[in-house]
């Protein structure tokens, strides 16, 4: 009974110190099926989840969810410090409890209890080890207590970079793209700005924007749950927005070349696939619905009014169907586990940026903002207008 209680405890600690070193350690995606940490976050991230689902009003819902990620990485580490500290009390018994304790004959309790006081290096004086095997036992057991801390100082500032820098393009595609940005209003703002050729540098940013996400999150999986500032917006909602416009870019926009737009295409959908494979979520059947042709139509219109001519020869449609296709359905799937709402591809009328709005005021989008009159010119600015009104009657 004893060398089975040992064999027990043994494995557990080498199970926890593993998924540890994998965790904080080990720069690279682990594939493997079982995981301790995975096993963790799947049995909490569902009926959290569900929970969240019951909230009807966003707000709430997303402050609900934003909770999440961070106190996830509180729980398991102290499941791996409680898990280490049961183990080594299983050692501990199945030596036979060698310890000396001030307020009785020594058991089990006393075992986890002297463990919990060595792996926290406690130092309380009413508990200490008789024989070489426990003071073995102890010296590895506080050595471990204080490794784990080291790397837990090291984990968190690490975790919280790769956060920040992710948000910060993020941010920054408010401005450029809307919110929740659009590939629509993204050409439409860079035209009106007169700087459709800057989109290929602004692709070229994205291209290492996502090439970071990607190490990121897989090196760190639980960043995937951490949520933006904002309510609408969110790092998949960005993703998604840049693979959007690479598709429009690549099948053809006067005025941009393609191949910079393929490769921001490759890298983001080199990032969302691998993403997804992280928990294990099969990509749902692409049905289109996201941009019907009545919406490809529409957008089509909206930019060319804009002065966004994008190429409509017989095979472009089915094109930029085949593009969609290849990163849809792996974008879907996340929004639906994630819960984290995909935006469309033609903005929302009458919508408001973040920059806009504040605790004490809500400006609506409107033709005569005075950001676009220092912006455009005379003409410019009565086109846009008109451009404006046309398209709010044609939603409404």
């Amino acid at each position: 009974m004893h060398v089975l209680v040992g064999l027990m405890g043994l494995a557990l600690i080498i199970v926890v110190l593993w998924d540890v070193f994998e965790t904080i350690v080990l720069p690279r995606r682990v594939t493997r099926r079982f995981r301790l940490t995975r096993f963790f976050y799947r049995s909490i991230w569902v009926p959290w989840s569900v929970i969240a689902r019951t909230v009807h009003q966003n707000r709430r819902r997303e402050a609900l969810l934003s909770i999440f990620g961070p106190l996830s990485l509180l729980l398991l580490l102290t499941l791996w410090a409680a898990a280490l500290v049961f183990g080594f009390a299983l050692l501990h018994w199945a030596f036979g409890s060698h310890i000396i304790w001030a307020n009785g004959p020594a058991g089990f309790l006393a075992d986890l209890y002297y463990s919990g006081t060595t792996f926290f290096t406690l130092g309380l004086g009413d508990i200490a080890p008789l024989d070489p095997a426990a003071r073995i036992m102890t010296v590895v057991e506080a050595s471990l207590g204080f490794g784990l801390l080291a790397l837990v100082i090291g984990y968190f500032p690490a975790l919280y970079q790769a956060f920040s820098r992710r948000e910060v393009n993020i941010s920054m595609l408010d401005a450029r793209a809307g919110t929740p940005p659009t590939a629509a209003e993204l050409l439409r703002r860079h035209q009106e700005g007169q700087s459709l050729e800057s989109l290929d540098q602004f692709l070229r940013d994205w291209e290492m924007w996502a090439a970071d996400l990607m190490e990121s999150h897989l090196s760190y999986p639980v960043l995937c749950f951490f949520r933006s500032q904002h309510d609408n917006q969110s790092w998949l909602a960005a993703l998604n927005t840049v693979l959007d416009t690479c598709s429009l870019v690549m099948v053809g926009v006067d005025g941009i070349p393609k191949w910079q737009a393929q490769l921001t295409f490759k890298m983001a959908r080199h990032a969302v696939v691998d993403i997804s494979q992280i928990f294990n979520t099969s990509p749902v059947q692409h049905d289109g619905a996201r941009l019907s042709k009545q919406d490809l139509a529409t957008l089509r219109l909206a930019l060319s009014e804009s002065g966004v001519a994008i190429r409509n020869e017989e095979g472009d449609e089915g094109t930029l169907e085949e593009l969609r296709a290849m990163y849809e359905p792996y974008t879907h799937v996340l929004s639906q586990y994630l819960m984290m709402p995909l935006p469309g591809w033609l903005p929302k009328a009458r919508a408001s940026d973040n920059w806009q709005t504040s605790a004490w005021e809500n400006t609506p989008s409107a033709a005569d903002q005075p950001i676009r009159k220092c912006m455009l010119d005379a003409h410019a600015k009565k086109t846009g207008a008109q451009r404006a009104t046309r398209l709010t009657q044609q939603r409404d």
